[in-house]
């Protein structure tokens, strides 16, 4: 199926791997020009010479080595020599869940960074990208975000709030004018998928449950009935239908990948 986006411009956070890898990944291959953002320059900037390789110079990938929660990180990519300044097409907002742990042992300073990092900085590229995409008439936006919006996951609770918070935000804001202006918004909630992210987190859900890392992994995947966790590409597949041309009556909705291991009827 041919997406019809080949030629527009995408804005990945979180790019260099795991979950934002796989959007940017998959919407390069759909012939998008991406700016693959992160934190870590030698990481980053291999990922996006590999992936160039593979799509051929037809498309246009930039590297910005930067921290996009901070005000610094999120005006390099908007002035990055040959982008397209704030006239992005597509947003995929990522960035790096908080840790896990127990909420009795979290200060104000964690949940304010929690909140900076998962729902105001999402919350701020939407802001400084949404009028334009209105005004060209197409613009889609992406928020990763988790199944712990519909799940919480007692552990992951700067995580439960922080992103519940955008997802309270996204749901007005997507139904508001530019719903009719071509301008969709939506949230990509991952479930347990085969990243940095799961493997930091086991250690604690293990600890907890009493169990080894690998005792934990098999039940976990276990309690999948996919039977298996997930993996970037697929996630990214996923990603870029909600930015293709097909998705413009999507919009306002938290799409869960995870297996099936959500076991709501809603």
């Amino acid at each position: 199926m041919d997406l019809g986006i080949a030629g527009k411009w995408a804005l990945v956070g979180g790019a260099s791997k795991g979950l934002g890898w796989g959007c940017a990944r998959a919407l390069a291959h759909e012939g998008v020009n991406v700016v693959m953002v992160a934190r870590g320059a030698d990481v980053l900037n291999a990922t996006v010479a590999k992936l160039q390789a593979e799509v051929g110079p037809g498309v246009k990938l930039i590297a910005v080595a930067q921290d996009i929660t901070t005000v610094a990180g999120r005006e390099a990519v908007f002035t990055v020599a040959g982008g397209p300044g704030k006239n992005f097409d597509i947003v995929v907002t990522n960035a790096g869940g908080p840790p896990p742990g127990d909420f009795r042992d979290w200060d104000r300073d964690a949940w304010i960074k929690a909140i900076d990092a998962n729902m105001l900085t999402p919350i701020d590229l939407i802001k400084a990208t949404v009028d334009g995409m209105a005004a060209r008439g197409f613009g889609r936006i992406v928020n990763i975000t988790s199944s712990s919006v519909k799940s919480p996951i007692d552990v992951l609770g700067l995580s439960n709030g922080a992103r519940s918070g955008l997802t309270g935000f996204v749901a007005g804001t997507s139904r508001s004018k530019i719903a009719s202006q071509g301008v969709t918004i939506n949230n990509l909630l991952p479930g347990r998928f085969d990243t940095d992210r799961i493997r930091a987190t086991l250690p604690a859900m293990a600890e907890k449950a009493g169990k080894s890392i690998e005792e934990m992994r098999a039940l976990q995947q276990a309690q999948i009935p996919a039977g298996r966790y997930g993996n970037a590409e697929e996630f990214g597949s996923i990603c870029a239908f909600l930015c293709s041309q097909q998705a413009a009556y999507l919009t306002g909705q938290n799409v869960l990948a995870d297996g099936g291991a959500y076991p709501g009827t809603y």
